[in-house]
């Protein structure tokens, strides 16, 4: 397989990965967004999304009108290789990404702690991955081998 950014698959190449996430939801979770973000940057992959990991990723945005923030966001997903959504908290804009992402025939990585309720809409979505984890390691075992199969 062939990706996007011409490099071979199934050795792990630096691909362009857009990790999504709630951002407006106050329980999200930022220490573990964070090692999510880490973990795929040393690996070598570019994350056009890595301002979503930071305290003021709402006002870092603020300058954006909603249209220009749709837009610039729908743009990265499709200069991307991959999707992996942190879903534990919910976020209709992370639906939407995932719903994009899908129509545009990216592979999509859900992950969720497990035991906590999502959407069974979501995770019932034909052509995604779902990966329900108990401990980060795991989160960071299933991202790697999404990404080796992508």
């Amino acid at each position: 397989m062939r990706l996007r950014h011409g490099r071979q698959a199934g050795t792990l190449p630096a691909m362009r990965v857009y990790l999504a996430a709630a951002i407006t939801n106050e329980a999200r979770e930022l220490p573990l967004l964070q090692t999510l973000l880490r973990h795929l940057e040393e690996r070598g992959h570019e994350v056009p999304t890595r301002h979503i990991v930071e305290l003021d990723a709402r006002e870092r945005d603020a300058h954006l009108d909603n249209a220009a923030l749709a837009a610039r966001d729908l743009a990265w997903l499709a200069a991307s290789d991959a999707l992996v959504a942190e879903v534990t908290t919910p976020s209709h804009g992370v639906g939407v990404e995932v719903a994009t992402a899908l129509a545009r025939a990216l592979p999509v990585l859900l992950l969720h702690r497990q035991g906590v309720r999502v959407s069974r809409l979501l995770l019932g979505l034909p052509g995604i991955r779902v990966h329900a984890y108990r401990e980060v390691a795991d989160a960071l075992a299933a991202i790697d081998e999404f990404l080796r199969l992508s």
